[in-house]
């Protein structure tokens, strides 16, 4: 493993990190041989993102005897409804959230607080209110529960802004060949009132980070396992050329590929003794052209849903059916929590929250057909 200093934290983080949001369902004893086997190969960035108690007590558990071999990232501003995550801005709900979170981690502190997924203009104004997240996010560090403070984000003008005021030592974003290649109609507005190229503008943020020392942490390196996936009679990209590329990208400090096995850690893990030519990502490049806009990557930010649909998985669950509906899966969507995709009324709140303009209504509504009488 290659470590990188993560900006002006100083702290020494290896090239690929640990994404945990997969880990929210496997047993006890899979996570515990993903976080031993992750943690024996060098892996020392663990993000950690839920606030589900079982998710949380199971990485725990793993964690136990290992805490001070890790830089231990928790976020600020994740919550729960009946088992669904949503999104909390009101601070004394993150405040017992994140002090559940240190608890049922076995620990007394964070090393590094995000505040969560802050998109919106409007959102990052009501974390800067007096009382606001921000507030509590300085007073955690200042009572010693945090070292350094974070942002994620999925767009470009928040954590530019966030970057910007210095507050913040870590920004953790969206970065994958397909989202750095969206074309410009998706792009932003400069301050002369231009259209900016939203790859130059993701570009810009980039070494913004590194100029400003604030350490980039790459998050949805594979865009939510469908760069992986075959399609456009293409060649399916590997593992290790996502990763080389999103480790190329200037001010990178580390990735954090999320798994679900120890199989798919591994897979990861090939990258740090991949050849130059495995870490070719040209074609990948080429391939990314055709983007991942307004396309489900699962990342469940548009929880809650008022009928209780665990979207992002329905989503899996129907992107798994179209290369063959198996009885794993009708089992699996039989199973899933909460309600029904067939309850969905196609209020429009997921497409609101989602970062990527994804309209989950539709294909909730296809989910239904495709698995209809299970």
């Amino acid at each position: 493993m290659r470590y990188r200093t993560l900006g002006r934290t100083g702290l020494k983080v290896g090239e690929i990190g640990l994404g945990t949001e997969y880990l929210n369902g496997p047993s006890r004893e899979t996570v515990g041989a993903v976080v031993a086997e992750a943690v024996e190969a060098g892996v020392n960035y663990f993000d950690v993102l839920y606030s589900f108690p079982e998710y949380l007590d199971n990485l725990g558990a793993a964690l136990r005897g290992r805490r001070d071999q890790v830089v231990l990232t928790v976020h600020l501003g994740c919550a729960e409804t009946d088992g669904q995550y949503r999104r909390s801005r009101d601070p004394e709900e993150c405040d017992r959230n994140f002090h559940d979170m240190l608890r049922r981690l076995g620990t007394d502190r964070a090393d590094i607080i995000i505040v969560q997924n802050s998109d919106e203009q409007s959102d990052y104004e009501e974390i800067l209110r007096p009382g606001g997240l921000l507030e509590l996010a300085l007073r955690l560090r200042g009572e010693g529960k945090g070292r350094f403070l974070g942002l994620s984000s999925h767009t470009v003008p928040v954590p530019q802004r966030a970057v910007e005021s210095g507050v913040y030592d870590v920004l953790m974003f969206s970065i994958n060949a397909a989202f750095d290649a969206l074309p410009s109609e998706a792009g932003s507005w400069g301050e002369t009132g231009e259209k900016r190229d939203l790859n130059l503008a993701r570009r810009s943020l980039y070494q913004l980070c590194a100029h400003r020392e604030v350490g980039l942490v790459a998050m949805k390196p594979f865009g939510g396992g469908r760069l992986l996936a075959p399609g456009d009679g293409l060649t399916a990209p590997s593992p290790v050329e996502c990763l080389s590329y999103v480790l190329s990208q200037p001010g990178v400090c580390t990735t954090v590929p999320g798994v679900k096995s120890v199989e798919e850690l591994r897979a990861s893990l090939h990258y740090c003794e991949a050849t130059p030519e495995a870490r070719d990502y040209s074609a990948l490049v080429a391939r990314s052209q055709s983007n991942l806009a307004k396309v489900c990557v699962y990342c469940n930010h548009c929880q809650p849903c008022p009928q209780e649909i665990d979207i992002g998985q329905a989503m899996r669950l129907l992107d798994l059916a179209s290369l063959g509906l198996t009885e794993q899966l009708r089992r699996q969507y039989r199973t899933l929590p909460g309600g029904s995709p067939a309850d969905c009324v196609e209020c429009g709140a997921c497409q609101g929250r989602c970062p990527f303009g994804f309209d989950a209504g539709a294909c909730m509504k296809r989910a239904a057909e495709v698995f209809a009488g299970e």
